[in-house]
């Protein structure tokens, strides 16, 4: 996120990582945080004779503390399993991967010196090979012990609970309104988009024997390159899920893998009407009209212009 968490200073976030992560004693070096991304703030904190990449997710609705602890633990686990791609969080000394702050949950990841490739690097058919070895890897892989599994992120009832809520003015901030008459105008597709997205997901649950880790975003913006080769990042959404929760980007830059439309379609749809929900929640919300509102807006339009 590029706004700070309101209340909640570097001193407090570098505290927490010392007292957690690094070895008894060790002191604090630097600390600043990072406005990258969006849907976490993060944070680089050096001490110990180590450089840390830290971050702070929000839990609910898409997380419990204990679904969040169990995808971070899974990640560890692929990548102590040989998962070269994987940037896996680091354990706290007693074990866990994460602690509660502020609402949310810290974890921490080693300072990888590389970048993001761009949109139009992750296109160029050698990091596309790159990016699909990862994937057969990650998909050939035997699932770790209490892996998070994928399930329906909204209900059946969700257009009945958007006109509800669209109906009264969203007022505790300046871009509420906006976003409200945004979603209410396209009920009617949110309840067709809803339907279709129970039908199939109907489907792929009866196949769960099928399911496979999947990273659930693996994009170029969760994606390092550098002298270590290609590293996968956030792995927040690790979850057992068909194979083709992992493709939508991986097929819309070019690449050639086989999958089933239908998995595909659903996949789509699980992000399009989950990123809908989130957005509604945000705007109806308090909020104070910065950089993070400003981007939020344009992805729920983004989210409701797509086609029937």
């Amino acid at each position: 996120m590029r706004s700070r968490p309101p209340s909640l200073s570097d001193d407090v976030i570098a505290g927490t990582v010392a007292e957690h992560w690094l070895p008894e004693n060790a002191r604090i070096t630097a600390a600043g945080y990072l406005p990258w991304g969006f849907g976490a703030h993060h944070w680089r904190i050096c001490g110990g004779g180590t450089t840390l990449f830290v971050t702070l997710d929000q839990l609910a609705p898409r997380h419990t503390a204990a679904s969040l602890e169990a995808a971070y633990a899974g990640a560890a686990a692929l990548a102590a399993g040989g998962l070269a791609a994987v940037c896996a969080p680091l354990p706290q000394r007693s074990g866990r991967f994460t602690v509660a702050v502020a609402g949310g949950a810290l974890s921490v990841t080693p300072w990888l010196d590389g970048r993001t490739p761009t949109e139009a690097e992750a296109r160029e058919p050698a990091h596309l090979g790159e990016v699909t070895d990862a994937l057969a890897a990650l998909h050939g892989t035997e699932p770790p012990a209490g892996l998070p599994v994928w399930a329906p992120q909204v209900g059946p009832a969700f257009a009945d609970e958007v006109r509800a809520r669209t109906a009264r003015p969203w007022t505790t901030g300046p871009l509420g309104e906006e976003a409200r008459t945004a979603v209410a105008a396209r009920v009617d597709a949110i309840r067709r988009w809803t339907a279709r997205y129970h039908r199939l997901a109907g489907s792929a649950l009866a196949h769960r024997e099928r399911w496979v880790p999947t990273h659930g975003e693996p994009h170029y913006a969760n994606q390092l390159v550098g002298p270590f080769g290609l590293r996968l990042v956030d792995w927040e959404s690790l979850a057992l899920a068909p194979r083709e929760r992992d493709y939508g980007d991986l097929l819309a830059a070019g690449a050639a893998v086989p999958h089933d439309p239908a998995l595909l379609e659903l996949f789509a749809l699980d992000w399009r009407l989950s990123e809908i929900a989130a957005y509604t929640r945000w705007f109806a919300a308090p909020h104070l009209g910065n950089d993070d509102d400003h981007t939020a807006l344009a992805g729920l339009r983004e989210e409701l212009a797509d086609p029937d």
